[in-house]
C-alpha cells in the first residue's frame, strides 16, 4: 500500500573522480545560462540529462550526450560509475536542489563530490509572475508520487504550488479538488516559465478542461465547498471521515493520543491494532515526512486502512499484517514511537514492541477493558510512565430535551523508554 517507509539513509559511496557538475537550466535553455554555469557544460566529456534538456544545449558543445534511462534511479549509481573517469556534468530543471536530480546524487556520492549551479525554481518563477509570497507557499510535488500528498495541504483560502508530473497532471488535480470538497478552488496552470512559449492559464477546478504543457507547475487558490467537513492537521479529524466496523478512536481520544505520542518531522510510529488507520493517519498528516506502520491482522481492516489512508493523503503509511508475525523477519528502522490500541492483552504484544522501541522512544498504550487496565497498571510499577483516565461525553437528543452521552472511559499511559 502507497510508498514503503524508508530505513535509515546509507552512506554515500565515495566518489572517486572529479566533482560531478550538477547545471540547473530553465525553459529558456542556453541563454539563460550564466558564464559558470557555461563553462561547467562546455567543459566536460560527458552530459547527462533528459531529452528535452540536453536538446537545450547548443551542438557545437563537444562532451558526449547521454540521455537518462527509464526508470532512472534503479540504474543511476552504475551509470555513475561507468564514466567516473571522466568529467560529468548532469544537467537539471532550474533548482537541482528543489525536488531535482541534485538530491537524488547528493544521497548517493555525497555533497562534497558536487558542484551546484542552480537556476530559479519553477516555484520562485510562478511566484513572481503571481506576485505570491514564496517563503510561505507550501509547494507539494506529484511526480513519481500520488496526487493524495496534495489533500493534506488544502485549506479554505489557501495558497499551494503542485509540482505536475506531465501535461495531464493539472486535470488530475482539478478532479481531485472537485471530488474533495474544492471545486471552486482557482487553478492557474504556468507553463514554459521563463522561455519563449511560456503561457499562464486559469480556471476553476470545477470547470478545468484543457490540456497542459508538460513543463508546468500548478498554482491553487484553494476554496472550500458550503458544508465541506473542515480538516486540518492537527489531530482530531471527524469521525464520520473514516471507514470503520467499530475500531475506530474517536475523534477526542485520537486527538489527545495524538498529542501524547508528540510526533516530529520525519519521525516513524508503529500503530499496533491498527482499526481503521485513524492513529497512524493523523501522525503522517501532522507533517509530510512523518511516517507510520501500521499492524493489523485481520485483512479487510487493512483494506480499510488503505482506504481511509488514500482519501485523507496519508501517503506514508505501510500496511503489514499480526505484529509478532510481522517483526519475526525484516522490520527496517526502529520506530520513534510505539501506540498499542490492540493486542495489549496478547501474550507478548507489548513486550515484543517495547523490545524493537529505541532509547528515548515514546510508547502510548490506551485500555478499555478492565483487564488491559490492569495490565497498564502493572506496566507502570515496573517502566514508570503517567496514567490517565478520559471520559467523553457526547450530547444527543432525548425526547424534546437534551442528554449527555457517555463514551467508554480510556485509560491511557505514557512512557519514554529509558527515562526511569
Amino acid at each position: 500500500m502507497n510508498a514503503r517507509v524508508e530505513g535509515a539513509a546509507e552512506e554515500p559511496a565515495q566518489w572517486p573522480g572529479t566533482p560531478i557538475a550538477v547545471v540547473g537550466i530553465g525553459a529558456e535553455g542556453w541563454s539563460g545560462l550564466g558564464a559558470a554555469a557555461r563553462d561547467a557544460v562546455t567543459g566536460c566529456g560527458v552530459l547527462m540529462g533528459s531529452a528535452r534538456q540536453l536538446a537545450l544545449v547548443p551542438g557545437e558543445v563537444a562532451a558526449r550526450r547521454v540521455c537518462w534511462p527509464s526508470p532512472l534511479l534503479p540504474s543511476l549509481a552504475d551509470l555513475l560509475r561507468e564514466h567516473a573517469a571522466e568529467r560529468v556534468c548532469v544537467l537539471a530543471s532550474g533548482d537541482p536542489m528543489f525536488y531535482g536530480i541534485g538530491v537524488t546524487l547528493a544521497k548517493l556520492v555525497g555533497p562534497q563530490a558536487l558542484r551546484v549551479l542552480p537556476q530559479p525554481s519553477s516555484a520562485s518563477l510562478a511566484c513572481a509572475r503571481l506576485g505570491w509570497p514564496l517563503a510561505e507557499i507550501p509547494v507539494v510535488s506529484v511526480v513519481g508520487r500520488s496526487p493524495a500528498n496534495l489533500l493534506p495541504e488544502l485549506a479554505d483560502r489557501r495558497r499551494v504550488l503542485v509540482l505536475s508530473e506531465d501535461g495531464g497532471t493539472p486535470a488530475v488535480i482539478a478532479n481531485l479538488l472537485s471530488r474533495n470538497g474544492f471545486s471552486a478552488s482557482e487553478l492557474t496552470v504556468l507553463e514554459q516559465l521563463g522561455g519563449p512559449a511560456e503561457r499562464i492559464v486559469s480556471a476553476t477546478a470545477a470547470t478545468w478542461n484543457g490540456s497542459a504543457d508538460p513543463l508546468n507547475i500548478v498554482a491553487i487558490e484553494a476554496l472550500a465547498d458550503t458544508g465541506r467537513p473542515r480538516t486540518t492537521r492537527l489531530p482530531g479529524l471527524p469521525d464520520a471521515l473514516f471507514g470503520e466496523d467499530g475500531q475506530l478512536t474517536k475523534s477526542e481520544v485520537r486527538a489527545l493520543t495524538v498529542s501524547a505520542l508528540a510526533p516530529a518531522p520525519g519521525e516513524l510510529l508503529w500503530d499496533v491494532g491498527g482499526g481503521s488507520g485513524s492513529i497512524a493517519i493523523e501522525w503522517c498528516r501532522t507533517d509530510p515526512t512523518c511516517r507510520a506502520v501500521s499492524f493489523e491482522r485481520i485483512e479487510r481492516r487493512r483494506q480499510r486502512i488503505a482506504e481511509n489512508a488514500a482519501a485523507l493523503g496519508a501517503i506514508r503509511i505501510e500496511i503489514r499484517g499480526e505484529v509478532r508475525a510481522e517483526l519475526g523477519g525484516s522490520v527496517g528502522p526502529a520506530p520513534d514511537a510505539i501506540f498499542l490500541g490492540g493486542g495489549l492483552t496478547q501474550d507478548g504484544v507489548f513486550e515484543t514492541c517495547w523490545s524493537h522501541l529505541r532509547q528515548g522512544g515514546r510508547l502510548v498504550a490506551n485500555a478499555v477493558t478492565a483487564e488491559s487496565e490492569a495490565m497498564l497498571v502493572g506496566l507502570v510499577a515496573v517502566h514508570g510512565g503517567e496514567l490517565r483516565k478520559f471520559q467523553i461525553y457526547r450530547a444527543e437528543s432525548l425526547g424534546g430535551f437534551t442528554a449527555w452521552r457517555p463514551q467508554l472511559p480510556v485509560v491511557q499511559w505514557t512512557v519514554v523508554k529509558g527515562a526511569n
